[in-house]
């Protein structure tokens, strides 16, 4: 009996250095050639990388702009791509979002892409970026120059 306890009590201890030294890896830097997988999500090393403190439009997803519609999704990535083209990306894990995608604060020439994007108005303040949001809010830059639905709400009405 005595046995099986000391074989739970290392299981469990076991399990809690792996969760560390996994929050720990985690945690790494990584840095090179990154390409936009849409406007808030970068495919880096081959894993796809969710920047953290902001969400932008879904790829499908179009908002309106002087009583038209507009492919928002597709200038959030587009707008993602070109700022990637700048150089290395050089991105800071954090933890991991809902679908289990390490989230980052990545920049590239030392612009934090986050702040970009959000700044741009073509992502909204998630976490983060609030003045930058509260920038392009006011200037009427992106999203902000006319209607649209939240990226989360959007994904929330559009599930698969």
């Amino acid at each position: 009996m005595r046995l099986r306890r000391l074989d739970v009590v290392f299981a469990v201890l076991l399990l809690a250095g792996l969760a560390v030294l996994a929050d720990w890896l985690l945690k790494e830097d990584i840095s090179g050639t990154a390409r936009a997988a849409d406007g808030d999500t970068l495919v880096l090393d081959g894993a796809h990388v969710r920047l953290k403190g902001m969400d932008a439009p879904e790829l499908a997803q179009t908002c309106t702009r002087d009583g038209k519609d507009w492919p928002c999704g597709r200038e959030a990535k587009a707008a993602l791509a070109a700022a990637l083209k700048r150089g290395a990306v050089a991105c800071t894990f954090s933890e991991r979002d809902d679908y289990d995608r390490p989230l980052a604060q990545c920049t590239v020439a030392g612009a934090d892409l986050g702040a970009l994007m959000v700044r741009q108005g073509l992502a909204v303040a998630f976490g983060a970026y609030h003045a930058e949001e509260a920038e392009a809010r006011a200037a009427r830059r992106g999203l902000w120059a006319g209607s649209f639905q939240r990226p989360a709400g959007y994904r929330a009405d559009h599930r698969r």
